[in-house]
This record gives C-alpha cells, structure tokens and sequence, in this order.
C-alpha cells in the first residue's frame, strides 16, 4: 500500500500528512489496528506563529468517536518564523477496526496574541486488512 500525502493551508500554514498501517504493532486478531502519521507544518505566511495546542478526532470504521485535546505536539509548542517548518511523527492508538479516519486543527498564536486554528487535512487511516469492498478503485 503506497504512502498517500493530505494538504490543508489555512492562512499560509500549510499542513502535510502522511499515514502509515503499522503491521509490526497491529493485532488484527484481536482487533488492534494503530497507525503512525508524518506531519509537516510549513509557514508560507509573512508573520510569526506558534503552535499552541491541538484538537483531533479519530472516528474508526464503525463510526465510534473519540477527540484528543492536548497542548502543543509531541511535548513541543513549536515556533514557526516566516519560510520554517515542522514535521513530526505521532500515533493514532488503538482502533478495533480496520479502518477509520482522523481530522483536527491546530491552534496557533501570533507574537501579537492573536489565536486562529489551523484545520489539518482529513485522512483516512487504511490497512489490508480491511474488506476488499470498503476500498476505493
């Protein structure tokens, strides 16, 4: 299964992710499926910004939700000056199934104090082992 890329720029942030079905942690037989994801976030923008917190919502292939709201990524709150980047590599935890899909957004902040969100890309999270019928030709 080819890696597949997700874009989404809002206010010249633009964000980049990269899901990746981890065989080697998965347990289909038990219904544990975990995905890694590569984002990079890249300012195409003028001003300053910074990466204060997050928001996701993971929704797997029954359609069970859950949202995760946290401070920063990965233990950082990443500054991004003018034609900066950052990219880093997380999990999704555990779904009983073997598909799903992840959406969120960022909030960042400018040296003014001024928040706005950031939407990050939708992207499904995909296996082998998922039925052959739920696939896209």
């Amino acid at each position: 299964m080819s890696e597949r890329q997700y874009r989404r720029t809002t206010r010249a942030i633009e964000v980049i992710v990269t899901p990746k079905y981890l065989e080697s942690r998965s347990e289909p037989a038990l219904d544990a499926h975990i995905w890694s994801y590569r984002i990079r976030i890249e300012n195409h923008g003028e001003e300053t910004v910074r990466l204060r917190s997050r928001h996701w919502r993971i929704t797997d292939g029954a359609g069970r939700q859950q949202e995760v709201v946290g401070e920063g990524v990965v233990g950082e709150q990443p500054i991004l000056r003018p034609g900066d980047w950052f990219e880093y590599e997380s999990t999704s935890g555990y779904l009983t199934t073997p598909s799903g899909g992840m959406v969120g957004d960022y909030t960042m902040e400018t040296p003014r104090g001024e928040s706005f969100n950031v939407m990050i890309p939708g992207f499904l999270l995909e296996s082998p082992h998922e039925a052959a019928e739920l696939r896209p030709n």
